[in-house]
């Protein structure tokens, strides 16, 4: 089996509506976001898929994210925690370009913070 992975970033703000605490406060984060493709075979270049057509695709969805505020994007149902946020990018990106074997998105909203989306 072959993985492959690329990263994108955006920044946004978001605030939880079902979560009491400090984080059901408006505020954001500099979201880093990896997506991976795997698979067995490889392609006449020996390549599962191009890292420039993958990262393209998660850039193309991280650019839709960048500098909103979450809250605003119907998806989320007004709480866009990780990960809800990793389930939409995965989506997205599948919805662009369903021939590419997208496996996982992880999104990080700090250094220690990590969600990941695997069907």
């Amino acid at each position: 089996m072959y993985t492959i992975r690329v990263e994108a970033d955006f920044a946004a703000a978001h605030y939880l509506t079902e979560y009491h605490g400090k984080c059901e406060r408006l505020h954001g984060h500099n979201y880093l976001v990896r997506a991976y493709a795997s698979g067995s075979q490889l392609d006449k270049a020996g390549m599962l898929c191009d890292f420039g057509d993958l990262k393209g695709r998660l850039r193309d969805v991280c650019s839709t994210l960048d500098h909103i505020s979450l809250n605003d994007v119907p998806a989320f149902a007004s709480s866009p925690s990780a990960e809800r946020i990793a389930h939409y990018i995965f989506d997205e990106m599948t919805k662009l370009d369903p021939s590419i074997p997208l496996t996982a998105v992880e999104v990080f909203e700090t250094a220690t913070s990590m969600a990941r989306y695997e069907p």
